[in-house]
């Protein structure tokens, strides 16, 4: 959670759209603590106030899209598959023509990904989801973002991919997947052994950082009391 929450560390004045449980708990981690001029919506009209603190300003669907096509938001999404170069899938499983399974269609992911930062929050990391080649693009990756030119992806950004693993991005020089960190108890070789390709691995991989005593108390009182974050993950 402290790791989805790192995400939106570098932003300022612009809207989150955290979809999930863990990337919206990290949202308003980020918010309570190191960002917090964030912007979270309640996902239909309203701005949230931070610390629960009610609705803090009006923001209607049709403004979202004056957001997102300025390149004013940050969406951390979910993924059935993502290859090395960030492209994603959540449309389906097997050959388009006649999938194995039907999944959710690419909804928003083609223009999250050409028009903001993306972020991938993967709660099971395993070679079914980072596969050498997805079955279907639904979001874009960066080789893909490439082959548009730079006016046309001048917004396109991936920024991290969070497993119950590790912290992965793509700061390398052709924009292929590298570890960033690994969770605490967790070692370089079960994070390539869980991954359907090779990773760009560093001479050294830094655990990810363990939440302090105030996002900690914030964690367990306020943010997510019943521990539903436990059960995602379990």
């Amino acid at each position: 959670m402290v790791a989805c929450a790192e995400a939106w560390r570098s932003d300022r004045d612009i809207l989150a759209s955290p979809m999930g449980l863990i990337p919206a708990l990290g949202a308003r981690l980020a918010q309570r603590t190191f960002t917090p001029s964030l912007l979270l919506s309640d996902g239909e009209a309203y701005l949230l106030a931070p610390a629960d603190a009610g609705i803090e300003g009006w923001l209607p669907y049709r403004s979202v899209f004056t957001m997102v096509a300025a390149g004013r938001r940050h969406v951390m999404m979910g993924a059935a598959q993502l290859d090395r170069y960030g492209n994603q899938n959540i449309s389906c499983i097997g050959d388009w023509a006649r999938p194995r399974a039907q999944l959710l269609g690419v909804r928003g992911a083609p223009g999250n990904t050409i028009n903001h930062p993306v972020s991938y929050w993967v709660p099971r990391h395993s070679p079914r989801v980072f596969v050498e080649r997805v079955d279907m693009v639904s979001g874009i990756g960066y080789d893909r973002a490439a082959g548009l030119g730079p006016q046309a992806a001048r917004f396109h950004q991936v920024r991290i991919v969070v497993t119950n693993l590790a912290v992965l991005d793509f700061g390398t020089a052709d924009h292929s997947m590298r570890l960033r960190s690994v969770h605490p108890g967790v070692s370089v070789s079960e994070v390539s052994a869980a991954t359907g390709f090779p990773l760009v691995i560093p001479a050294r991989v830094p655990d990810t950082r363990w939440p302090g005593p105030e996002e900690l108390a914030l964690i367990r009182d306020e943010l997510d009391p019943a521990g539903r974050r436990d059960q995602e993950l379990a």
